[in-house]
């Protein structure tokens, strides 16, 4: 009954911009991080005129999107997936959340749509299976090469043996080699494979996320003897053109609404107008049945683009599709909860963005608090 009040409301909301607007739209973006600010500016401007009330949270205290939401609250760090489910419900229950949008922990929430429903809270997310497939980047490139989407060589190493026998077997090509590993790490296990020496020069340059082959195979060896887990790593061809990140709008089911594409080189970024980038991200969504806001991410290797890998969340840098004249987290909400995105209109394209340093004026230090007066109400679950 909470769930199909919630509905209504929001309903009438969009009905008519110029009817009945009594009522405001909560959501939630939980795991907020930096870039979150930018998502929270396009909601509240949306193009329908509603009225939104931004819930944000985080582990760290300190993330800057809690000093620019509406309410802001601390999750549970190091917690089960059954806890920060149990969390996440009793946060919706109590502060009565519309619309749940969360980027990350997606392995403890996306089989729980129901759950959320009862509660009156509408769960922007794709399904659990392709939840799972996506983050283990084995099961990715697995079953996206034989959907018949390219994807670059590779090897899956689970010991130093493994490791050393991929290295040897890819690195006949004479392409540079990496790493990383295979499940939800972000970024933070990416190596580039480099046996050669530090040198001077080296030293006068930004430094890159570079380590030897011995190093490594040193690593997983100390792991294994001292009863550490060993995360399986991908081993692959470095592949040093400009990213291609693909932020992808879809319907449940996986139909692909909107597919914009931007190439990442250095501060720049281009919104790029290439059909073939766009359905490769289609193919994509549509095998694995990504629903809402998803990201697909490309490189070529010769000449050719490949997938590097498939995100069932949205990306850091969608906010920057709104200079393709779209509002792609608002039409999300809409299609959430209206079963229609409202763009009518395709996204303009060929765009050149520089991304440069912003600087943000927030609520002050109170007694000796963050800036923003965290709240510790969401402490359903210590963290």
């Amino acid at each position: 009954m909470c769930s199909t009040l919630n509905r209504d409301r929001v309903r009438v909301r969009f009905g008519n911009r110029k009817g009945a607007v009594g009522i405001t739209l909560r959501v939630w973006l939980s795991s907020a991080g930096a870039a979150t600010v930018q998502v929270m500016r396009l909601l509240r401007e949306n193009p329908d005129g509603v009225d939104v009330t931004i819930y944000a949270s985080n582990v760290d205290p300190s993330a800057a999107a809690l000093s620019v939401c509406d309410v802001s609250a601390i999750e549970p760090r190091y917690v089960s997936n059954e806890e920060y489910a149990r969390f996440a419900l009793d946060f919706c229950r109590t502060y009565r959340i519309d619309v749940l949008i969360p980027p990350r922990r997606l392995d403890a929430l996306a089989g729980r749509v129901a759950d959320f429903a009862a509660v009156g809270t509408s769960l922007m997310c794709s399904p659990l299976s392709a939840v799972k497939a996506l983050t283990d980047k084995v099961r990715t490139y697995e079953i996206a090469g034989a959907a018949g989407v390219p994807v670059p060589p590779w090897r899956e190493a689970r010991d130093a043996q493994e490791f050393r026998a991929a290295v040897d077997e890819l690195s006949m090509g004479g392409e540079t080699l990496c790493i990383k590993p295979s499940g939800e790490f972000s970024a933070f296990g990416f190596r580039i494979l480099d046996d050669r020496p530090l040198t001077m020069a080296n030293l006068r340059v930004a430094p890159r996320p570079v380590a030897s082959v011995e190093a490594i195979a040193g690593a997983m060896c100390r792991a294994a003897a001292e009863g550490e887990a060993v995360p399986p790593l991908l081993v692959m061809p470095f592949l040093e053109g400009p990213e291609i990140s693909i932020d992808c709008l879809s319907a449940p089911g996986g139909e692909l609404l909107m597919g914009i594409p931007r190439a990442k080189q250095g501060r720049f970024r281009i919104l790029l107008d290439n059909p073939d980038l766009v359905d490769i991200a289609r193919r994509l969504v549509r095998h694995f049945e990504l629903a809402y806001l998803t990201n697909v991410q490309l490189r070529y290797r010769g000449g050719q683009p490949v997938l590097l890998e498939a995100n069932p969340r949205p990306s850091a840098g969608l906010f920057h599709t709104s200079f393709a004249d779209v509002n792609l987290p608002w039409a999300a909400v809409r299609l959430l909860l209206q079963g229609d995105s409202g763009l009518r209109n395709p996204p303009r394209l060929g765009a050149c963005l520089a991304v440069a340093e912003a600087v943000m004026e927030v609520a002050p230090q109170v007694d000796g608090q963050f800036p923003g007066a965290v709240r510790r109400s969401a402490d359903l679950v210590p963290g």
